[in-house]
């Protein structure tokens, strides 16, 4: 069997590229991104040929957000969870997945550095702030080769800010107390670029027992000793300590949605992140770009929690999660002529992960429910050409291969603190992963171009659940998805964007983490079917007047269950609302001020996946703000989230306790000031 080794990793055989794109692609552009000129480099995100959307640093920086999750609500078809229970407080999701964290379906990057947990969750989110974001680029679909591991629905890259001589800063305070500082400062002479940011937030969040505070720091240094070479570092530090104000029965939840139960009042959490990358590129020749980078990631986390009131089956437990990856990339990038590029890479991920939970009282130890260590490695390899067939058709076919391997170390644990019992299981052998890939465009003129695209993602088991067991000894074969993807994409003149777009995307034996399993195990769901349409625009109806809108209807069912969940057939999964809404309105009032309103709604959903416990979680919420300008150095801005004050709440479903939803309040109206100085 052919294996992909470690040695291979920094070869420069992988091919790779992009020829000239055409002006049409099929970006959807929110807000004012900062675009490099420059001919060589890797292959243009445009040239991926999917929904592809870009949000701007202009509409990320002056976010009032406690969780920088938050910020996605402005990307069409994307849906938030939020959870706000201390340090676990939301993700986001798409594609008809949701983000209850039994499937994590989105690859997450951080200036291009893989940033995912190993179960796929995205802690490494908030270690970046708002005013250090230059753009969010989210590639929906699974027709994008350049990653493999947890990219099933697509990716999402957080670019931050690299250069530059100023000095910036925000400061915020508003409802609940919240008190926050940015600042960043940026010295640069041409060859040696330095950027250096820190932040910190604080606030009592909108329900008792919900005190948080949080620390971030980040240094980026960058050389360039002549016109066809760079390379740096980045290092960033973040802390986040809170308390968890739970989960509440929905009486409670409805009647006191600012409450906190008693069960909850030794409930916190305790987050340490560090991330280290290099990064090196490389003009070997006007038609040939390398690019290489290396990284870093770990973090400590530990949660006491208790999820219910329920003292007969829902006690506290301590989760301790300490996880170091380190990983290294490379791609080589050819410009062969006009008609033809090619792009190739390879990258490679080494994992060593320890999980551990204790039962406790009140923050101390009764016994232990885990002890596990295990590795994590796998190895990748893609390739893919960007052929220009005619002056109106492109053609993008695409290659990529991973495979995984690692070892399992777990004590033998009954609920008593030790037994020095150990046992060692390898991972499953999953084979190498093959997944093609093609998409293709044509311009059906020079505002208006079809596209469709095929593609191949995949999913593996995480945690103990992608090991063999003293259970489950015969290896799990890994989960497929195939998923496409037709769509119409429009651009006028600046004034009018948009594109409207049908996909599907089916997973073959789609696996899910059971999140309260002391034996930190997967379950198999079964044959899943996920479909929808996206429609989203945006148009500059005058100088003053900008609008946008983006609607998603998906749906994601199960179409084959698994042999222990045969009443799951048929059935909807669950925490997947049918319809996504998001509309806003931005109005330059004078030439300094500028008034945004906005909002975003979704429809219920199932709890669980047999879809007998009732519809929760929809709602409608609006959002105003006034920014003014009052100097080249000085802004303003005034915001009001939940403008209606709103109930609105997450909801999932306990089979242990009665009645078996367990509710968490959403915030109510909030208000927040803030001044951005620049200098």
């Amino acid at each position: 069997m052919f294996q992909i080794k470690t040695s291979a990793l920094f070869l420069s055989l992988a091919f790779a590229a992009v020829g000239h794109a055409a002006d049409n692609d099929a970006v959807v552009t929110l807000g004012e991104v900062k675009v490099n000129s420059a001919a060589n480099g890797p292959l243009a995100l445009k040239s991926v040929l999917t929904s592809v959307n870009v949000l701007g640093g202009d509409r990320i920086q002056q976010e009032n957000v406690s969780g920088t999750w938050q910020l996605f609500n402005q990307m069409p078809g994307v849906m938030l969870t939020e959870f706000r229970q201390g340090t676990t407080s939301g993700k986001f999701s798409m594609r008809g997945f949701n983000g209850e964290g039994t499937v994590n379906a989105v690859k997450l990057l951080i200036d291009g550095i893989p940033s995912n947990s190993n179960d796929g969750n995205m802690p490494y989110l908030d270690m970046v702030f708002p005013l250090d974001i230059e753009a969010i680029e989210l590639v929906k679909g699974t027709n994008d080769p350049r990653y493999g591991l947890h990219n099933i629905a697509g990716n999402a890259n957080l670019v931050t800010t690299i250069g530059g001589n100023d000095t910036q800063a925000r400061l915020r305070v508003g409802s609940f107390n919240t008190t926050e500082i940015q600042l960043a400062k940026g010295i640069d002479n041409g060859s040696f670029s330095q950027n250096y940011f820190v932040a910190h937030q604080a606030t009592d969040t909108h329900r008792d027992h919900g005190e948080s505070g949080k620390t971030a720091l980040a240094g980026k240094w960058f050389f360039t000793p002549d016109a066809a070479t760079r390379f740096g570092v980045i290092a960033r530090l973040y802390k986040h300590e809170a308390d968890e104000p739970g989960y509440l029965r929905q009486s409670v939840a409805r009647s006191s949605p600012e409450s906190s139960g008693t069960h909850s009042a030794f409930d916190e959490g305790k987050r340490e992140l560090a991330q280290l990358s290099a990064h090196f590129d490389r003009s070997l020749s006007d038609t040939v770009f390398w690019s290489t980078k290396a990284y870093l990631n770990h973090i400590d986390d530990q949660r006491f929690v208790r999820f219910s009131d329920d003292t007969a089956v829902n006690r506290q437990q301590e989760r301790f999660v300490q996880e170091t990856h380190t990983g290294a990339m490379t791609s080589l990038t050819w410009r062969a002529t006009e008609q033809l590029a090619l792009e190739g890479g390879l990258d490679a991920q080494w994992q060593k992960n320890e999980s551990r939970r204790y039962r406790t009282q009140e923050q101390v130890r009764l016994g232990q429910t885990r002890n596990q260590a295990f590795d994590f490695d796998i190895y990748g390899a893609y390739v893919q050409a960007v052929i220009k067939a005619t002056d109106r058709l492109r053609i993008i076919p695409a290659y990529r291969v991973d495979q995984v391997y690692g070892s399992m170390r777990s004590e033998n644990v009954t609920g008593s603190f030790t037994n020095g019992q150990f046992s060692n299981f390898d991972v499953f052998d999953y084979g190498l992963i093959s997944q093609p890939k093609l998409s293709a465009m044509f311009d059906l003129t020079r505002s208006l171009s079809l596209y469709g695209n095929w593609g191949r993602s995949f999913q593996v088991a995480v945690g103990a659940g992608s090991y063999q067991s003293a259970t489950q000894r015969t290896d799990l074969q890994v989960s497929i998805n195939d998923g496409w993807e037709f769509g119409l994409k429009w651009k006028d003149a600046g004034r009018l964007e948009g594109r409207i777009a049908t996909w599907e995307q089916t997973a073959s034996n789609e696996f899910g983490r059971k999140l309260n399993d002391p034996a930190n195990a997967s379950e198999n769901i079964g044959k899943t079917r996920r479909q929808g349409v996206d429609l989203e625009a945006r148009l500059k109806a005058s100088d003053s007047v900008g609008l946008w809108a983006g609607y998603s209807w998906q749906k994601a069912k199960i179409i084959e269950a698994d042999t222990a969940s045969l009443a799951t057939l048929g059935k909807e999964v669950d925490h997947v609302p049918h319809h996504l809404l998001g509309l806003g309105v931005d109005y330059q009032a004078t030439q300094a001020l500028r008034l945004s309103l906005w909002g975003n709604a979704q429809s219920a959903y199932y709890v669980e996946r047999q879809n007998t416990q009732g519809q929760f979680g929809s709602y409608a919420l609006f959002n105003v703000s006034a920014n003014y300008q009052y100097s080249k150095e000085v802004a303003f801005q005034l915001q009001v989230r939940n403008l209606a004050d709103r109930y609105y709440e997450y909801v999932w479903y306990d089979s242990s306790i009665s009645p078996n939803t367990q509710h968490g309040p959403g915030e109510g109206r909030a208000i927040y000031g803030a001044v951005n100085l620049k200098f």
